[in-house]
């Protein structure tokens, strides 16, 4: 086995090192501290592997991305969003019974408990979705105690099943309109969107174009490996915790505009361009003026040094959303002028300050209808089997220990109590 070895202050450690299956190298440390006293130090964890997983491949350097060894690109043009549930969260592509069985579990558990309904009663009709989304999440939890290990594929189902019913209602909620119940006879994401924009006075029938992208979008947002939301995830379960609690934390985390909010700010950043007199240059020129702390949003990702592979998806389904639906609406018009500018100005290209899923998702919910509140419930929807995979590897890791990371203390040092009446 390589090894590693460490030298600090004169003494020598040596590190076993550790090789995945793509050929990525890690340097095991576990046992650091222990003999040495001594701790990594990684603000973010960026250079820091927090253990071991089959889920997800990414290789930023090449623009790779694939979802237990099936490239993103095959998956987004063939697949359906369900065949890439049971991929993440049990390691295979289902066979036809598997499929049908599980379609057909996916339909039976999509309603959520009458009861339910008066908690989005209550909520304020100003209540983010996103808050909404996650405490019903949680809720779940009071429904459906937590069951044997054999027996969390039930809960699995329910989560997935109800999530896009909670989004939904979440969605109507806020807009002052009645829910609109599941209907058995459609598919995961036509269900979805006839509970988003069906009404009971008038006839819906979901778009093809509108199911097709909503399945491209939810298959490209499914898992992404160890980012913010998937380690939350991650860490609240290797506290064993119950897989409604674990999800409900990862959903927070994902709401935070740093992360799964990016593309809300996207929109936001468009519509201030476009109240501006719509002179994107003008913001352009402001995001290369290195004295200015303006940045335009959905450019560049933290990971992918080169293209991100599912911006290139998304930038094909966009064009093809758009020319179906002949949507003519000025925000889309900027943000086409500014990806133009992204891939043929010598300042993005040199930095390689591609337009990103982020810059690409936000346009296409927008075409689609979908409010921009809505962006990171639609964002979390297509991560709940990654999410789930995640924490069902980690549950069924029999070396699996509680995360706790440590840290270097830099507060004052030892000092002693003062009585209130000398202080």
């Amino acid at each position: 086995m390589s090894t590693a070895k460490l030298n600090v202050d004169g003494q020598e450690y040596e590190l076993p090192v550790v090789v995945g299956s793509e050929g990525e190298v890690g340097v095991d440390i576990s046992r650091l501290r222990a003999a040495s006293k001594v701790v990594t130090f990684d603000p973010g964890f960026g250079n820091t592997g927090s253990g071991q997983s089959a889920i997800t491949f990414i290789d930023g350097e090449k623009g790779i991305l694939r979802y237990r060894g099936y490239p993103i690109e095959q998956l987004a043009e063939n697949a359906r969003f369900a065949d890439v549930c049971y991929l993440l969260i049990y390691g295979e592509l289902p066979n036809k019974e598997q499929f049908e069985n599980f379609r057909e579990q996916l339909t039976y558990h999509t309603l959520i408990h009458e009861d339910m309904k008066k908690f989005f009663e209550g909520y304020p009709a100003t209540a983010h979705p996103m808050a909404i989304l996650s405490s019903m999440v949680a809720s779940l939890a009071t429904y459906y105690p937590e069951l044997s290990e054999d027996e969390d594929d039930l809960n699995i189902v329910r989560l997935l099943a109800k999530g896009k019913t909670i989004a939904a209602y979440a969605y109507k909620k806020s807009i002052g309109q009645p829910f609109m119940y599941p209907r058995n006879e459609l598919s995961y994401c036509s269900n979805f969107l006839q509970m988003m924009f069906a009404v009971p006075t008038e006839e819906y029938e979901v778009s093809q174009v509108m199911e097709d992208a909503l399945n491209t979008l939810l298959i490209l947002h499914a898992d992404h490996e160890q980012n913010c939301s998937t380690l939350t995830v991650r860490t609240v379960g290797s506290s064993q915790a119950n897989l409604f609690a674990s999800l409900a934390a990862g959903i927070c985390a994902l709401w935070g505009p740093l992360h799964g909010g990016a593309n809300q700010k996207v929109l936001e950043q468009l519509e201030m361009i476009r109240q501006d007199g719509g002179n994107y240059k003008k913001y352009v020129d402001m995001a290369k003026d290195k004295n200015s702390d303006f940045r335009l949003m959905g450019f560049g990702h933290r990971v992918y040094k080169n293209f991100d592979p599912r911006a290139t998806i998304l930038r094909n389904t966009v064009d093809k959303v758009l020319a179906q639906m002949g949507t003519n609406d000025p925000l889309l018009d900027i943000a086409k002028q500014l990806e133009q500018v992204a891939l043929s100005d010598e300042y993005f290209v040199e930095r390689k300050l591609y337009p990103n899923v982020d810059f690409y998702s936000g346009i296409l919910y927008r075409a689609m209808g979908i409010p921009t509140n809505m962006f990171t419930v639609m964002f979390a929807l297509g991560r709940l089997p990654g999410w789930i995979a995640h924490w069902k590897e980690q549950r069924e890791n029999p070396a699996g220990r509680i995360n706790r990371p440590r840290q270097i203390y830099t507060g004052p040092t030892k000092r002693d109590f003062v009585p209130l009446e000398q202080r």
